[in-house]
């Protein structure tokens, strides 16, 4: 017994000191002379981004691109998931010498939907039909009506969707209920949902167009400005997996971290969007003012100043004239010639106005020398304005801004006789020339210009648009213009897309003027958010407010909303659409 246990300790010991000078020998190997024996020489070091640990073996000698290792190296291998957006397929940059195999089971590497690391998220909105009151839902609503059981708004409607965002959704939430999608191809789907109204659906951002509203999901809208993608319900994640070192080395060589990643971080880039607030009348005088003398110049934004802010350039239509002269305010005036005291430009800029229009019938009220003034002291509070001007040159002038890349042309005039005095030496709001107009909207449009026309135009009391609105704003509309919208309109006008889908407001009402006496038709208006990316026109907001005595209005509760947006849409042109059987 003694004999053996000692041969045991004597083979152990030779093996423990065989490894350790093993051990020493590799581990000098990084220093080794010029002279170093060829078992060491001859060792091949991997030259992919990484280090594998132990367990790693199969990755050892697998590079990702042409030129990774040596000649015997082997490229990796990729699989991409059939359920991967369309969108990203298009843009993905596969390292050089990549091979993309159909058999999963033959890859190294993947890329699918919400496995591994993450490489990019792909953005979808939940859309309907324009004319829908309903504004948000809910994501357990959303799942519950997935899974097949009603719920929410659109309970027991089927959600519409392309065959390839089904099977985004199908990869990520598991297979949909029977019944409970609608599949319908990609470029039917806007009119099939109208056809089918009330309807809903699912499509990726970069499909958006005007004719479908975005409902939040969860208090998140992909068209807000101060939307958090982290925390958007509708934000498909994209990733990396297989082998783990592999999958560690992909992310570092290719990641959206990387000079050279595979995939865009996603299909919504914040510095390519831009919103624009459009509204109607704005006239501060007679009550308007004088609630402002008594409250404070800035009481009339107290509500709605953050909303009208928030926009990127935000327009206001001043149809009155600054006056240093100018008396105090008198809430019964009688006559119809206005002015404005000069302080009152606090509340346009406490409201964040970027652009001025001056089409308005009142902006001669109080004569040539107030219209001048007026003018400087737009200039000096870097004001910039159109529609009106210094003289016919200066007042028929596009004004041009530019935001985020997004190139925006604005045109305005008075459709009215006898209101507008702008001429070769008279400042003034310019007379519409329908002809000149149409082809200065196709010379802008043709240079890549988004054109936002707005109107002073004919005043009347109704919700239905006239004819004489129709006709000219559509001339304007057939031109090209992205936007056409009347600013005259003291009570809100129904709405029009029309075949090239410019949205046409013919009306949305005042902004800041002293009508509450006229009862709820009058008392409520329109602020029009309308919302452009990557150089097009893609989606609109129509926001209801209601005053709430002459001067401040506020935006309507959600029951006041549906209620106003309900006579709106009751009153809007909506062409019949054809759509094509499947």
């Amino acid at each position: 017994m003694t004999s053996s246990k000692s041969g045991k300790r004597f083979l152990l010991f030779n093996r423990l000191f065989f490894c350790l000078i093993t051990i020493g020998l590799l581990s000098s190997a990084c220093n080794l002379p010029a002279n170093a024996p060829a078992i060491f020489t001859n060792l091949t070091a991997t030259k992919t981004p990484f280090q594998p640990g132990a367990g790693d073996e199969n990755s050892l000698n697998i590079g990702f691109e042409k030129g990774d290792g040596s000649s015997g190296q082997e490229i990796a291998r990729w699989w991409l998931s059939p359920a991967l957006p369309g969108g990203l397929r298009k843009m993905l940059a596969l390292p050089e010498g990549t091979e993309v195999v159909e058999d999963r089971a033959q890859s190294h590497l993947a890329i699918a939907v919400n496995e591994g690391q993450a490489i990019s998220h792909w953005l979808y909105a939940l859309v309907a039909p324009f004319p829908t009151l309903t504004e948000e839902v809910s994501l357990n609503n959303l799942k519950a009506n997935w899974r097949g059981q009603s719920a929410g708004p659109f309970a027991g409607i089927p959600l519409m969707m392309s065959a390839e965002t089904a099977e985004v959704f199908s990869a990520w939430w598991g297979e949909a209920a029977e019944g409970a999608v609608q599949v319908i191809k990609a470029e039917n789907l806007l009119n099939t949902a109208w056809a089918q109204q009330p309807s809903w659906a699912i499509l990726p951002f970069e499909e958006l167009e005007p004719k479908w509203k975005v409902l939040a999901v969860d208090g998140q809208s992909p068209i807000w400005k101060d939307f958090d993608s982290e925390n958007y319900a509708l934000s498909v994640p994209i990733g990396i997996s297989g082998d783990e070192a592999l999958a560690a080395g992909a992310m570092e060589r290719f990641g959206p971290e990387s000079s050279q990643p595979l995939a865009p971080s996603g299909n919504r880039d914040a510095k390519k969007l831009t919103a624009v607030i459009l509204t109607g009348v704005t006239a501060l005088v007679r009550a308007t003012a004088w609630e402002m003398e008594r409250k404070g110049i800035t009481y009339p934004a107290e509500d709605i100043g953050e909303l009208m802010r928030g926009a990127d350039i935000t327009h206001i239509s001043n149809e009155v004239p600054f006056a240093e002269d100018c008396p105090a305010p008198d809430p019964s005036q009688r006559n119809l010639v206005f002015c404005s005291d000069p302080s009152y430009i606090d509340l346009l800029e406490a409201v964040g106005a970027d652009v001025i229009e001056l089409s308005g019938d009142h902006f001669r009220d109080w004569g040539e020398e107030a219209m001048l003034f007026t003018l400087d002291l737009y200039d000096q509070h870097d004001l910039p304005y159109y529609g009106g001007g210094a003289n016919l040159e200066e007042a028929r002038r596009a004004l041009i801004m530019v935001h985020n890349g997004n190139r925006f042309a604005f045109l305005g005039c008075n459709g009215k006789r006898g209101y507008a005095s702008a001429a070769e030496n008279h400042a003034g709001a310019v007379q519409c020339d329908y002809e000149w107009l149409q082809a200065e909207t196709r010379r802008l449009s043709k240079e890549g210009y988004l054109v936002i026309a707005t109107f002073q135009h004919n005043e009347v009391e109704t919700y239905v648009p006239q004819p004489a609105l129709i006709r000219d704003f559509g001339l304007l509309a057939a031109a090209g213009a992205s936007i056409v919208s009347g600013s005259q309109a003291h009570q809100a006008h129904g709405v029009e897309f029309t075949d090239n889908d410019t949205l046409i407001t013919y009306g949305l009402g005042n902004l800041f003027f002293d009508q509450i006496i006229f009862g709820y038709d009058l008392s409520h208006a329109l602020i029009a958010r309308h919302v452009f990316y990557d150089g097009r026109y893609i989606s609109t907001e129509l926001i209801p407010i209601v005053f709430v005595d002459y001067a401040k209005p506020r935006p309507c509760t959600p029951e006041e909303r549906a209620e106003f947006l309900s006579i709106i849409f009751a009153n809007s042109i909506w062409k019949p659409r054809v759509v094509e059987e499947e």
